[in-house]
């Protein structure tokens, strides 16, 4: 077994660290620490030294700790709550390209599908096609890219054919969307100008409306907005909380009523959020889109403030202690103070996840039920 020295002398390892009194010669020079463990706690004062591995000597009843507890075998997680907001998630824009007159706008809160018109101008339609690449330009023969790709997409789902749905917009295309003008009532030119159509990633709930029926139009100008059809958790987490929302992780969502129901992480992003204040600087966020598993449990809830718990980690069948019953060994490292038949010694041991005020240990013959001392 290994040992350190005291003024000279082998002391056993695994010791707890103590300074001796004044008048006995030189004191042990040591680095004074104190560890702050999340979920709550320290540990004691240290000299700092070199840990072999061992236990230390037993002690006698009059020195015994003031309170005890219990090395238990459990499941330890790393979680956290956080505040979040049911709703149907981020909220876009729809702006409008072309001049004219707002002939028609749906009513808020509408769902609007691939190939029907989200307003209108001058009564001509514009008309939402999924993507996600924002429409830029005129689309016409000659034209490149994921913007044309997700037309002759959209075109090859709404029955048209005769094409192959690359990113090339070939005279195939063309014939394709004069067919589609033709069914909806417009001119048939076979280019899809900028303006007539509004690519989202779905199906769209309209949010809000930003303009008026009758309403002169101008490029530029908001019309509406609009979110997803399903319903999503928002919640948005400290900068240094970033380990918690990981994408596809799940986690639990605790409803008003006081349901919990899973759900699971399907976007996260960092977001910069300006200060409170004139002159406060901004702060950075993480910001979580959940989606809920039971989306029945949440009808009728269109807003509604929730609460998330993520799980960073979990550790299975463990031992743990209580945080504030680890103490700091002369030798370095971290031990417990083991309880048995009246007397006691220390035992080194290895930290693992600290969560919820408890940590988990590991050491030689450290085992579940042992009662271990709470320094004070």
């Amino acid at each position: 077994m290994g040992v350190s020295t005291i003024d000279g002398k082998a002391a056993p390892d695994a010791t707890p660290a103590r300074r001796r009194r004044r008048g006995r010669g030189k004191l042990v020079a040591g680095l004074l620490f104190a560890v702050a463990v999340a979920g709550g706690g320290f540990v004691a004062v240290s000299s700092a030294g070199l840990l072999e591995g061992g236990s230390g000597p037993t002690r006698s009843a009059s020195a015994l700790p003031p309170a005890t507890t219990t090395v238990t075998k459990q499941t330890l997680n790393d979680t956290r709550d956080a505040d979040g907001e049911l709703g149907y998630g981020p909220v876009s824009t729809a702006m409008n390209r072309t001049p004219g007159t707002i002939t028609w706008l749906p009513d808020s809160g509408a769902q609007i599908t691939r190939g029907r018109s989200l307003y209108r101008v001058d009564n001509e339609p514009v008309m939402l096609m999924y993507g996600s690449t924002p429409a830029y330009r005129d689309l016409k023969v000659g034209s490149e890219g994921k913007d044309v790709e997700s037309l002759e997409r959209n075109l090859r789902k709404l029955g048209y054919d005769g094409f192959t749905v690359d990113d090339e917009f070939t005279w195939d295309t063309a014939q394709a969307v004069k067919e589609w003008q033709e069914d909806r009532g417009l001119d048939e030119t076979g280019v899809v100008e900028l303006g007539r159509v509004v690519f989202a990633p779905g199906k769209i709930r309209v949010e809000s409306l930003e303009a008026e029926e009758g309403q002169p139009a101008s490029p530029g100008q908001k019309i509406l907005t609009y979110t997803g059809t399903s319903k999503v958790v928002t919640v948005k987490l400290e900068a240094e909380d970033q380990r918690m929302a990981k994408k596809g992780a799940k986690v639990e969502v605790t409803l008003p009523d006081g349901k919990s129901v899973k759900g699971k992480i399907t976007e996260v992003a960092t977001v910069i959020e300006p200060g409170d204040g004139q002159n406060a600087d901004p702060e950075t966020r993480v910001e979580a889109l959940v989606s809920i598993g039971d989306s029945k449990s949440a009808k009728g809830l269109d807003k509604a403030a929730v609460d998330v718990t993520f799980t960073a980690s979990k550790r299975p069948n463990v031992l743990t202690v209580p945080v504030a019953a680890l103490v700091a060994l002369k030798e370095g490292g971290f031990g417990l103070e083991v309880i048995e038949g009246g007397s006691s010694r220390y035992v080194a041991v290895e930290t693992g996840l600290f969560a919820g005020g408890r940590v988990e240990v590991t050491g030689d013959g450290l085992t579940e039920g042992m009662t271990v001392g709470m320094p004070k």
